[in-house]
């Protein structure tokens, strides 16, 4: 999957582009003009206005008017105050959802993931593009002997039960070791 392949993905819901991006590489170009591509091992969906984990079940404000389209930027927020997470626009534009990436290979966790890349607010509202530096890449490689799995989101209790059981998280295991033992 190419760049524009990718790119045609956006405009799909956040359920189908996440477990898609899964293999993809996220590229940041930093300030010495180095690019890091690397591997996306983990995203969960947010999907619109009824979607009670959603940023967007609070109606449109200035915090989150980037998830309301068009497709294709990039949605960055502080998680308490704390960690800055980096989210995909996606969809028809005006209806708000988006894709948390959660992980990338060497860094488990959307907050680990930002600082490592040093990914901040800077990016929010920007293109996914390599002209902003900081785009996606495909085609998807899963690792040999890896496997996509799906299930529930992380750190949504807020969102009550319902919203909590969605299986809107897609990840790559990887193969079980064997015992040597046995």
């Amino acid at each position: 999957m190419a760049v524009d392949e990718i790119q045609k993905l956006w405009h799909l819901p956040a359920r189908k582009v996440a477990p898609l991006l899964l293999g993809c590489r996220l590229c940041k170009r930093g300030p010495d003009g180095r690019i890091s591509r690397l591997l996306i091992m983990e995203a969960e969906a947010y999907c619109g206005p009824l979607d009670r984990a959603s940023h967007a079940s609070r109606g449109l404000t200035p915090r989150n008017r980037i998830m309301f389209g068009p497709p294709g930027y990039w949605y960055v927020y502080l998680c308490y105050g704390v960690h800055w997470m980096l989210n995909l626009v996606t969809g028809p534009d005006g209806y708000p959802s988006a894709v948390l990436l959660r992980g990338v290979e060497d860094f488990s966790g959307p907050g680990r993931l930002t600082r490592a890349l040093k990914i901040t607010k800077a990016f929010d509202g920007r293109a996914c593009s390599r002209h902003t530096g900081l785009w996606l890449e495909g085609p998807a490689e899963i690792p040999a002997g890896w496997h996509r799995r799906r299930g529930p989101r992380v750190g949504v209790d807020y969102a009550g039960p319902e919203w909590l059981a969605k299986p809107y998280r897609w990840w790559l295991e990887p193969p079980k070791k064997k015992n040597p033992r046995k």
